[in-house]
Formats: structure tokens, C-alpha cells, sequence
């Protein structure tokens, strides 16, 4: 299996779908599905049941469903769109992520 491409707190854009066009960033990575869950996006509706004992009210919740990779690209500040992503090796060793377009680091500091 090849190495993911997203890491958690990374700055997506959706490609497709209902929520196309949005940006958010990564709030879990699930690489066995291929899937990403993004902040804001794909929100479903969970029918929680009430429990007393951990003091739960129930009802109907909104959360975040996982979206599949093919969906998300990397986003790029620089240049305003999603992009793909080249690595880079630096002096000290270290690998980062840069855009394929603008030569700008991808990595979050």
C-alpha cells in the first residue's frame, strides 16, 4: 500500500460533491478505508438514544463524516486552489512537502 497522502491538521479543498469548493482541515486520518475526515464538511445527521448513566440526552446530533481521498487535494495559500504536491529533501536530511506549482512548503509549523 502506498504511503498516505494526508496528515491530520493539513489544509484541504473538495473536488467534489455536495460540498464542493469548501476548504477545512483534517481532523483524523483513516488510511485502511482511504479516507479522511475534514473540519465543517460532510455533515450527517446521528440519532443518539438517551442514557442516564453517562448523562446523555439524546436526540439528533450533526457530526462530520469521513470523505474518500479522491475527493481532497492539498491546498495551497499561494496559489488559491488545490495542488499536487512534490517532496523535497533539505540539507539537514529532513523531507518536506512542497506545491507542484508555486514551489512553496506544504508543512504546517
Amino acid at each position: 500500500m502506498a504511503k498516505f497522502p494526508f496528515k491530520k491538521n493539513d489544509v484541504v479543498i473538495i473536488r467534489s460533491g455536495k460540498n464542493r469548493g469548501q476548504t477545512g482541515r483534517v481532523l483524523k486520518v483513516i488510511p485502511e478505508e482511504n479516507k479522511v475526515v475534514v473540519e465543517k464538511v460532510n455533515f450527517v445527521k446521528v440519532f443518539v438514544r438517551p442514557d442516564r448513566s453517562q448523562n446523555v440526552q439524546g436526540g439528533i446530533m450533526e457530526k462530520e463524516a469521513p470523505l474518500p481521498v479522491s475527493r481532497v487535494m492539498l491546498y495551497c495559500e499561494d496559489c488559491g486552489r488545490g495542488v499536487r504536491v512534490k517532496h523535497k529533501v533539505l540539507e539537514d536530511g529532513t523531507k518536506i512537502r512542497i506545491c507542484a506549482r508555486c514551489q512553496t512548503n506544504l508543512e504546517r509549523s
